[in-house]
């Protein structure tokens, strides 16, 4: 599930005006933490939200093909499609993809370089652990 999650997110979050996009960041590894992490209705929701988005170019765009299988214009139009369509269920679903992927991105060392903030400390692998 996380190649089709990460899809999603990539598409959701590119590459722009010289900003990295969440493909340019640890995205993978993000999510396989995330996984680890995280309350299982979460990451149900991370998984429907992605299947949602992986399915609905027909609605968006027109178009009966999974997202992953469009060309890179057509997934840009879809990305844009879904984040403003009138059917809300899809659109929060995708505003939790996008959520998870902004968390991913912002963390991002060369991004937060890129806005001269410091990066974060290493991650103490203590969450789980605390309460």
């Amino acid at each position: 599930m996380v190649p089709l999650i990460r899809s999603a997110m990539c598409d959701l979050l590119p590459a722009a005006g010289g900003l990295p996009g969440v493909h340019d960041t640890g995205i993978t590894a993000f999510l396989t933490q995330l996984r680890r992490e995280t309350t299982s209705l979460t990451w149900v929701g991370l998984c429907l939200g992605a299947v949602l988005y992986a399915l609905t170019p027909v609605l968006t765009i027109g178009v009966p093909l999974p997202s992953f299988m469009l060309s890179p214009e057509r997934r840009d139009r879809h990305a844009n499609g879904i984040t403003n369509t009138q059917i809300y269920l899809l659109r929060q679903a995708v505003v939790l993809l996008k959520m998870y992927a902004c968390m991913c991105w912002g963390q991002d060392a060369n991004v937060r370089r890129h806005f001269q903030i410091a990066p974060y400390p290493a991650d103490p692998g203590t969450f789980r652990a605390s309460s």
